[in-house]
């Protein structure tokens, strides 16, 4: 072979070897926190099931105690109307915002999370009302895991 493909192959042998040093973040590992207290204000169905997976396996030899407030707002509307003026979809977003005081470091943060999603109007209305709360779980379920990866972020950084 000659010195200019040795040293074609030698260069993209270092670019495919090499890497760039992403890690992948392990949020089983990171929830290194404990909540001491947690006010909620706004949707009380809402704010129970944040609070329940936001306190789901509390640390107490945690590094990080916070002191946590939501104020939830849920927001119903019309999306859709058919050609005889009847609804056929609603909408739903709920949006929360969060203040976070950590005991140890005397520091506050506060953000915003929001999630947006739509149902159908079902002939029956118990099927209407089952999509209504199948919905409301999948933007609850969502909101907490947004509220955990921006604590686990807020975290790392400090």
């Amino acid at each position: 072979m000659s010195k200019i493909s040795k040293r074609i192959i030698f260069l993209i042998s270092i670019f495919l070897l090499s890497s760039c040093g992403y890690k992948v973040l392990d949020n089983s590992k990171l929830k290194n926190y404990n909540v001491k207290e947690m006010r909620t204000y706004g949707d009380k169905r809402t704010n129970f099931s944040i609070k329940n997976s936001l306190t789901l396996g509390k640390f107490d030899n945690a590094k990080n105690n916070l002191i946590i407030e939501i104020n939830t707002k849920k927001n119903k509307g019309i999306k859709e109307k058919n050609i005889k003026n009847e609804i056929s979809k609603y909408e739903i977003s709920l949006s929360s915002k969060i203040k976070i005081d950590f005991l140890e470091k005397n520091k506050q943060e506060e953000f915003s999370v929001k999630s947006t999603g739509n149902y159908a109007v079902s002939d029956k209305y118990s099927t209407t009302l089952k999509n209504e709360k199948r919905l409301l779980e999948n933007l609850t379920n969502d909101i907490s895991n947004k509220i955990q990866n921006e604590i686990n972020l807020i975290i790392n950084d400090l």
